[in-house]
C-alpha cells in the first residue's frame, strides 16, 4: 500500500526541521508533527511587548564550521551578540568566564603572572587530592577554594539538585582560565542570535511543510507510522520504547517570568547567581539578546528541578547508571531500520545548537547515500 508520506518528523526543532527542510529539497513528502502548540521545539522565542522571549531558556548559536555558520544565516541573518555572562555571589558581581577581570574582582590582582601565581598558591593547598573523588575535590584541585566556593559550588548544586559531594568528578574535568581581559564565554569564530528570534529561523525551515501542532505521536502510534514510509523521532528515547528497560533521567527546568516596566533591569542578557540559598541559577533579561530598546523589559528566573511526570526533560544526565540504561534502548534502536532517532532526547546526549544542526544534515546525507 503507497504511504502518504516519505518521513514523518515527530518534533519540530532543530532537528527535525532541517531534516524535513532538507529532505523536501530533494523532492520527499514530509509531515511533521508536534505535541506542543508552537513550532520550534526548546528553541522556541515568543514575542512579548516587542522582546523574543526565549520561552524553554536562553539559546545563543556559536560554531567555529564556517559551513554550519553559512547554513543558518540562510535562512535568517544572525546578529553579532556576544555571551558575556555575569556571576553574583552575595551581591558582587564577577565577569564569566574566569578571566583577568574575573581575578581582579577576587583578588586584586592586575597582571597575567599575578593571577597564575595566586591560582596555583589556591591549587597547592589541596594537592593532597591525587584522586578527585567528587566535584568539590575535583574543583579545589583545579582551581582551588575562592573560585570554586564563590563561582562554582553553589550554582552546580542548584543545577543538579545535590551536593557537590555527590556530583561525579568528570562534570568538571578541566577548568579553563584564560589570562587575558576577555568576557566572550566562547571561544568559537562565530556567534550570534537570529534577528527575530528563533521561531523565525524554524518558520523558514519549515516553508511550505505540512505541520500539525498540538500533536500527540503516542496517542495514535500506529496509524502514525502508517501514514510515512520512515519516521525521524527527536522525543524521549526510553518513552518510544514505553520504559522497558526503566526510565532515563533528566534534569527539568522550571520558567518565572516577568515583565517590568522599565526599560533596562540587569544591563546583561545573563547573570547567574551562584550562591545555594537563592533558589535560581540564573536571570535572562531577553531583551538584550538582540540590543533592544523597548521601553518595557521581560526576564526570566530559571529554576532547575527533578523531573517528574509533566515536566520538560531538559539535560540528560550522563551517569554510568544511565548509560548502561541508554546502550540497551540504543541497540534496540539499531533494530529499527525505518526510524531515525536524532537530537538530544532521542541519543540521549547534551548537544550544543551547532552540533545538532551538524547532525541532521550528516543523518540528510546518509539518506540520500
Amino acid at each position: 500500500m503507497q504511504k502518504k508520506y516519505d518521513y514523518l518528523i515527530v518534533g519540530s526543532g532543530l532537528f527535525g526541521a532541517i531534516f524535513a527542510h532538507e529532505m523536501t529539497k530533494q523532492g520527499k513528502k514530509c509531515l511533521v508533527i508536534e505535541r506542543r502548540s508552537h513550532i520550534a521545539g526548546n528553541i522556541y522565542t515568543e514575542n512579548v511587548e516587542g522582546i523574543n522571549v526565549h520561552k524553554y531558556g536562553a539559546h545563543i548559536f556559536h560554531t567555529s564550521n564556517r559551513a554550519v555558520w553559512d547554513y543558518v544565516n540562510s535562512f535568517v541573518e544572525f546578529n553579532r551578540f556576544t555571551n558575556a555572562p555575569i556571576a553574583n555571589y552575595k551581591g558582587k558581581l564577577y565577569n564569566l568566564p574566569f578571566n583577568m577581570n574575573t581575578f581582579y574582582q577576587l583578588w586584586g590582582v592586575q597582571t597575567p603572572q599575578q593571577a597564575h601565581d595566586k591560582i596555583e598558591e589556591q591549587r597547592a593547598q589541596y594537592s593532597h587530592i591525587t584522586d578527585p573523588q567528587n566535584l568539590e575535590e575535583q574543583a579545589l584541585v583545579l582551581g582551588g577554594k575562592d573560585i570554586y566556593e564563590k563561582l562554582i559550588k553553589g550554582y552546580t548544586e542548584k543545577q543538579w539538585g545535590r551536593p557537590a559531594t555527590e556530583i561525579p568528578a568528570f562534570i568538571i574535568r578541566r577548568l579553563p582560565f584564560r589570562l587575558t581581559f576577555d568576557n566572550n564565554y566562547f571561544n568559537d569564530t562565530y556567534q550570534g542570535i537570529p534577528i527575530g528570534g528563533y521561531t523565525a529561523l524554524i518558520e523558514k525551515m519549515l516553508e511550505g511543510i505540512e505541520v500539525k501542532t498540538n500533536t500527540d505521536y503516542f496517542s495514535d502510534k500506529e496509524n502514525m507510522d502508517a501514514l510515512a514510509g520512515k519516521v525521524v523521532y527527536t522525543g524521549k528515547i526510553d518513552e518510544y520504547f514505553d520504559h522497558q528497560f526503566g526510565s532515563l533521567d533528566y534534569r527539568s527546568l522550571r520558567f518565572e517570568n516577568e515583565i517590568l516596566d522599565l526599560p533596562n533591569y540587569q544591563g546583561n542578557a545573563v547573570v547567574n547567581y551562584t550562591e545555594r540559598d537563592i533558589p535560581f541559577t540564573r536571570i535572562i533579561e531577553h531583551k538584550h539578546f538582540e540590543f533592544g530598546a523597548q521601553p518595557k523589559t521581560v526576564i526570566t528566573r530559571e529554576y532547575p528541578e527533578d523531573m517528574s511526570e509533566g515536566k520538560e526533560a531538559y539535560y540528560p544526565i550522563n551517569d554510568e547508571k544511565n548509560q548502561q540504561i541508554y546502550q540497551k534502548y540504543k541497540a534496540l534502536a539499531g533494530q529499527l531500520p525505518n526510524v531515525i532517532f536524532g537530537g538530544r532526547l532521542a541519543e540521549y546526549k547534551y548537544y550544543d545548537m551547532h552540533q545538532v544542526v551538524e547532525k541532521a544534515l550528516d543523518v540528510v546525507h546518509a539518506q540520500k547515500l
